[in-house]
């Protein structure tokens, strides 16, 4: 509700011993500020000898202050910012009284704040203009609500700051209830009984009443399960601005925001971003520090912004930073407490419970460090005589993360297990589940399989990917590989396949090669376990055999649906290989996996399954079987020229009958690892695939009608054009992605 008055001065009015108490006689007598607000503008207009009185209501959903001239027909609404583009605006966000002497004067407005200006709007359309305005915040609890101004006096306006706050928390006293707002940063919660004054105080009652919430962050998400966008909720209605978190789709850092120093900003906790319009918002884990918002829009040059609160960890992610791990502190912190707890608990081991504080944030925080690294698999092994390890692949090798007490093993494994929907109380069998966590606001899902050992239960999470496909452009895939793999799956029918070992990327490229062929045209279904990577057109499936769905099964439902494309997640058996042969020759294009070593032996394999040779020839179209090779780190790696061993290693692997088609100059530069902050000192980051793609000719498909061996169909598959593995990781070797010993692992020379 917004009330505004607009009164002839009185030369009459003068300051009574008692105004304040006419005051609350008036709003005690009226349900609403609206209702009272014919009373109580006389009144205010006599006790300050003034001409109008606003009174401009603070609007949470558009984060502006506003104000109705419900008695003038002919007054503007107004909507100004929080933001210094405004009196009022710098009111509300500095939370302090404010007198102007001239509104009109920039040298007085530029002496408050080198950007504060004064909206006119009401002057333009009467003939009272705007001499002087005393204003100030309307708060309740402490919290803005809304913001009163008294416009033309004649008196001085300093003697009237201390009544004029006086009346001002009165109205928030009264009414600001109905406005919203909380005394502290977390009252929200409270208010919503997602925990009680007791157990917030418990936590750190004095950071909690000093405004400084960030040790309370991460024992309210990990102990009482509040989540983060809850808590920003409550930041948002106590600071009354906007709360963003870390959304890199929908916000990007302000284009000038490279002018400030990034270690000024982290230090400060102060992200500059913007949406889409490119209209700067000052993000901040502190918005009252009125200093520190001045300093930046002096350093960007920006008249006016917005503001908005957010947390330290989403802030650093907008400057850079990896994904922090909101609210679950540091992993020696955890560990540490951990320590500490073993040496006071009972020799009952076995009572230590899984939802310990310690236990869940550890969890946790093991969770978002995999992410952090883009591990693909966590490991946690038991050991009878020590410690628990926590090793994480990144980048196809086993790395060590930390151990855990042997004490607190059995609590985090029923953890995880927990949080997987798998049974606690069963320690004598294997177990497959699937949890999710969040990072950001965004869900990752992990496929959970416990294995008992004779050290106990030993337990491996999959990180599965989330999101969409890469474009298959973006697979790294040779040109000429490239241009045969499109040419191959252009076909209306027969099948492609895509082979390797277990995390070589097929499914990765299977969904590339998806996203190539996936036009509105064609109608598209998958069966897949578990589905990972979804796209919009397809029509995803997730295979669970359990229940009877099986991809046989599945495949031999698809051809009922009237497809273009199927996918196959993989062919186990001989049942879905032979469905999926006879799918491809009825006129439908199937795309499955398969694990063999190489192009021309999956050939054989199918063969050896009973596949007959006269179908599969018919049916098949290509062959692309890969592998994954560790990348260098490109901030660290060094040229070198190749040594003569080197040089002799390229041409006998590459092949000198072929070696002229890589234009090799008389000098060879390859590049060697070397390790720098950025790769964690080991000189990689990343992998990328190498390939071997197989194209059916007619030379190709009569020696497969003849059961030809694998030598003979490599031979041929070579004339073809096909380039091996070990040729396709020389030309990534040559163009500086990788280095002689990854390639030489590849080749399994090392």
């Amino acid at each position: 509700m917004i009330v505004i008055s607009s009164h002839i001065f009185s030369p009459f009015a003068h300051h009574i011993p008692a105004p304040l108490h006419k005051v609350r006689l008036v709003l005690d007598r009226h349900d609403t500020l609206s209702a009272a607000f014919t009373e109580l503008e006389a009144i205010l207009i006599s006790i300050f000898n003034v001409e109008r009185v606003y009174i401009f209501q603070y609007r949470k959903q558009q984060q502006s202050l506003t104000l109705h001239f419900n008695s003038t027909s002919f007054a503007p609404h107004i909507h100004l910012p929080i933001s210094p583009a405004s009196i009022a605006g710098y009111v509300a966000l500095s939370q302090h009284p404010l007198i102007v002497s001239d509104p009109y004067d920039e040298k007085v407005l530029s002496a408050i704040n080198p950007y504060l200006r004064f909206n006119d709007q009401f002057d333009q359309q009467c003939t009272e203009m705007t001499r002087n305005i005393l204003c100030i915040p309307i708060l309740q609890q402490d919290t803005l609500v809304g913001v009163l101004q008294l416009i033309n006096t004649i008196d001085n306006f300093t003697y009237d700051i201390s009544l004029g706050e006086d009346v001002a928390e009165l109205l928030g006293h009264t009414f600001g209830y109905d406005l919203g707002g909380t005394k502290r940063p977390l009252d929200t919660l409270i208010h919503h009984g997602l925990i009680t004054e007791k157990a917030l105080e418990s936590l750190d009652i004095d950071n909690y009443l000093n405004d400084d919430i960030t040790f309370l962050l991460p024992r309210l998400v990990s102990e009482h399960g509040i989540s983060h966008n809850i808590i920003g909720i409550s930041l948002s209605v106590y600071y009354q601005l906007p709360y963003i978190s870390y959304d890199s789709e929908h916000y990007h850092v302000y284009s000038t925001a490279h002018h400030l120093n990034v270690s000024y900003l982290k230090r400060n906790h102060v992200a500059i971003i913007a949406a889409n319009d490119d209209k700067p918002i000052i993000l901040m884990a502190q918005p009252n520090n009125m200093t520190l918002i001045r300093e930046i829009e002096r350093a960007l040059c920006i008249e006016s912004c917005c503001i908005a609160v957010g947390f330290p960890t989403h802030i650093l992610q907008f400057l850079g930073e990896p994904a922090g791990m909101f609210g679950l502190g540091d992993m020696s912190d955890i560990l540490d407490e951990i320590s500490t707890s073993t040496n006071t608990v009972d020799e009952d081991l076995e009572t230590l419970s899984d939802d310990t504080p310690a236990v869940v944030r550890l969890v946790s925080r093991i969770l978002h460090e995999a992410k952090r690294l883009n591990a693909s698999d966590i490991h946690i092994d038991p050991d009878k005589s020590a410690a628990t390890h926590v090793r994480m692949r990144v980048d196809g090798i086993c790395r060590d993360l930390n151990n855990i007490p042997a004490s607190h093993h059995n609590a985090v494994i029923a953890r995880i297990k927990i949080m997987a929907n798998l049974d606690i109380a069963e320690k004598r069998i294997p177990q497959d589940g699937k949890l999710t966590f969040k990072i950001s606001d965004q869900l990752f899902e992990v496929r959970v399989a416990t294995i008992p050992t004779v050290a106990g239960e030993g337990v491996v999470m999959r990180m599965l990917t989330n999101g969409g496909a890469l474009p298959i452009h973006k697979m790294n895939l040779s040109e000429q590989n490239l241009s045969m793999l499109k040419r191959a799956v252009c076909k209306p029918h027969g099948i492609m396949l895509v082979v390797g070992p277990t995390g070589s990327g097929k499914t990765t490229m299977l969904h590339a090669t998806l996203g190539h062929l996936n036009t509105r045209d064609k109608k598209i279904w998958t069966a897949e376990d578990p589905v990972e990577i979804t796209q919009s057109g397809l029509q995803q499936v997730q295979v669970n055999p359990k229940i009877g769905v099986t991809f046989a099964s599945t495949l031999r439902a698809f051809l009922r649906a009237d497809p273009d494309i199927i996918l196959i997640g993989e062919m186990r058996d001989k049942e879905t290989a032979h469905v999926a042969i006879e799918a491809s020759l009825t006129g439908h294009l199937v795309l499955s996996t398969l694990h063999t070593n190489s192009a021309p032996e999956t050939i054989t394999r199918l063969l050896d399954l009973g596949i007959d040779p006269v179908n599969f020839s018919d049916a098949c179209v290509g062959i692309l079987a890969q592998r994954l090779i560790r990348t260098l780190c490109p901030e660290c790696k060094i040229p070198h020229n190749a040594t003569s061993q080197e040089i002799e290693f390229i041409y006998r692997q590459y092949g000198d009958s072929i070696i002229a088609e890589l234009n090799l100059q008389d000098q060879i530069i390859v590049y060697d690892a070397v390790g720098c902050e950025c790769c964690d000192d080991i000189g990689y980051k990343g992998r990328t695939a190498v390939h071997e793609l197989l194209t059916m000719t007619p030379e190709l498909r009569s020696l497969i009608y003849k059961s030809a061996n694998v030598s003979k169909l490599a031979r041929q598959a070579a004339n073809d054009g096909m380039r091996t593995l070990m040729q396709d990781g020389i030309k990534k070797l040559l163009s500086g992605i990788t280095d002689i010993k990854q390639i030489q692992i590849l080749g399994g020379l090392e």
